[in-house]
């Protein structure tokens, strides 16, 4: 209702969402009094096979108008949307179905993306082979291509346009669950975040208003993908609540060439562009002359989002793309914390804005810096682990189906507070600066993933009894992931285990997963309880052999010198 009704009883024909197609120039438009009838369809049908108040829906599906409209529909009945990523594979789909029990799942025949078909339908029946609880499949069209249809399958914009286009609103309670979002842990299993109705659209709507300074009729173009928090909060709930026009992005920033981007801003005359650090690195390295060609002169702020943003990336996101007059947020958050937490605006008129920095807490946010032994550090010029000292609207009410999760991984390390699991730099002046997770969990292109669901994966193959994977620092990806493995017997197919293995991951977890080096060593470096010294590993490849730090708890110290060795020679071999 607040990111429909409120908006088409005013302006019916304002522009709610902008779906700019995988097809270059192929934008459409769509106003709020059609999303609204597309959204009380989908309702309807959703309601027609027996969905309701409560029920858990799978939504796998590329963005686009359909998309958002299954979000909304959901909520409208009470019932609570589970975006999977289309990108992840049907071993991940299916486990987040059954963790969560949905009993139906939305999707598409296939998805488009950088002039690729991607099959969806085909891994959504891969998926449901394995989920009992899953009643129906509905299958919207978005390419011409048939796909196979079986019993549990019902063909979506068929039975919308026999659905009546009024829905009554399901009255809600302000903390029912609205969505449940899988995020990556430092253990293997994803968990489902929960995100409630009231707080969580409140702290978004605020967020998207305040830190991106979005005036009425602005063109707001988050270029992130539904699956992630950020297209939740920052290109469906934030700024259809604001009433604001939302740019919904099918494509890559490289398809059909690296000035895709910036040719949307100048067609859309988008004003506030929200993408991530990751795309600007990639785009960074293809130069200028891309960017300058389109006219960006309707951007008034840029956002970078889902990792720290380096100072290189920083620089030429500022000068070269916004012309050094736009205002430039880094901003931090999570998917537990629902919206941004940290930024550099709101604040005064014309405030300072620190280079790579994400400097000030929004409204009701209060950091703390805490040291090793869970004392709060005081003053400025330091450094500790973030967290929270008091609630906030937008944040996670729990793990879905496993509260104590919850409380262990979010309140147990500082009792009082919210541990972000982050390490942050607090500056003389006060201002916060990011440091990086703190736990073993890596930021790939800004996808969070815990190293150790990789190496879960990679345990599976027969001949690899022992897998350490790190974190290294990667040029455009801004993490990459080494794996350490170690062999059964001393085989002679390295090479095809490492293929194997690298199929493994993709077909487990997702392609952007899969590890860049694999390195065969004989041994991983156990301390005596038998746990692996990753910090140890990540020394290795990120080249501080010379510090190791205290390996006396190390099983046999020999260890380390093995692993060197190993390591140069992969290096010189894959120089040579």
């Amino acid at each position: 209702v607040n990111c429909l009704d409120q908006h088409v009883e005013k302006s019916p024909n304002r522009v709610a969402l902008i779906w700019e197609r995988d097809e270059p120039g192929t934008a459409v438009h769509v106003t709020y009094r059609e999303l609204l009838d597309l959204t009380c369809r989908l309702a309807n049908t959703l309601k027609k096979y027996g969905i309701q108040k409560g029920d858990k829906v799978a939504i796998y599906m590329s963005v686009s108008p359909l998309s958002v409209a299954a979000m909304l529909a959901c909520a409208r009945i009470g019932a609570v949307h589970t975006v999977v990523f289309a990108g992840f594979s049907a071993e991940s789909l299916a486990g987040r179905i059954i963790d969560s029990g949905c009993k139906a799942i939305i999707t598409y025949n296939q998805g488009v993306r950088g002039g690729r078909i991607i099959q969806l339908k085909t891994t959504v029946d891969e998926a449901v082979k394995n989920c009992p609880s899953v009643k129906h499949v509905f299958v919207a069209q978005r390419t011409d291509n048939k796909v196979q249809m079986g019993d549990h399958d019902i063909p979506l914009e068929e039975e919308m346009a026999k659905a009546a286009s009024v829905c009554t609103p399901e009255s809600m309670d302000s903390e029912d669950m609205l969505f449940m979002l899988y995020t990556s842990g430092s253990t293997g299993k994803p968990k489902g975040i929960v995100h409630t109705q009231a707080g969580y659209l409140l702290y978004a709507a605020l967020t998207h208003k305040y830190v991106f300074d979005y005036q009425q009729g602005d063109v707001f173009g988050c270029v992130a993908d539904i699956g992630w928090i950020t297209g939740h909060s920052y290109v469906v709930y934030g700024p259809l609540c604001n009433g604001a026009t939302s740019v919904l992005f099918e494509s890559t920033p490289v398809y059909p060439d690296p000035g895709r981007y910036w040719e949307v801003v100048q067609r859309l005359k988008i004003n506030q562009f929200y993408g991530a650090p990751t795309a600007i690195r990639l785009l960074l390295n293809y130069g200028e002359e891309w960017v300058k060609k389109y006219d960006r002169s309707s951007l008034r702020t840029l956002g970078s989002v889902g990792e720290p943003i380096n100072n290189e990336a920083w620089q030429w996101f500022y000068h070269v793309v916004g012309e050094g007059r736009c205002t430039l947020v880094d901003t931090w958050w999570q998917t537990e914390t629902g919206g941004i937490c940290i930024a550099p605006r709101p604040s005064e008129e014309k405030a300072e804005i620190v280079p790579a920095m994400a400097m000030r807490p929004f409204f009701g946010i209060v950091p703390v810096l805490m040291d090793e032994n869970g004392k709060v550090i005081e003053g400025n010029d330091v450094s500790g682990a973030l967290c929270i000292a008091q609630p906030w609207p937008g944040m996670a009410r729990t793990i879905y189906g496993d509260h104590q999760r919850f409380v262990d991984a979010y309140f147990k390390a500082y009792p009082g507070y919210y541990f972000t699991g982050d390490g942050a730099y607090r500056t003389k002046k006060g201002y916060y600066q990011i440091t990086g997770r703190m736990d073993d969990v890596i930021n790939i292109s800004g996808h969070r993933l815990g190293t150790a669901e990789i190496e879960d994966a990679m345990a599976d193959h027969p001949e690899v009894p022992e897998t350490a994977v790190i974190g290294y620092p990667h040029k455009i990806k801004g993490e990459g992931a080494f794996a350490f493995i170690v062999l059964k017997e001393q085989t002679a197919h390295i090479d095809r285990v490492k293929e194997e293995l690298r199929t493994i991951v993709a077909s487990k977890i997702a392609k952007y997963a899969v590890p860049d080096h694999i390195l065969v060593v004989k041994r991983l470096p156990k301390t005596r309880s038998g746990k692996i010294m990753r910090r140890l590993l990540r020394k290795v490849v990120t080249e501080q052999s010379s510090n190791m730090g205290d390996v006396t708890t190390l099983d046999d110290p020999s260890v380390v010198k093995e692993i060197l060795d190993a390591y140069q020679k992969y290096k010189e071999k894959s120089s040579s």
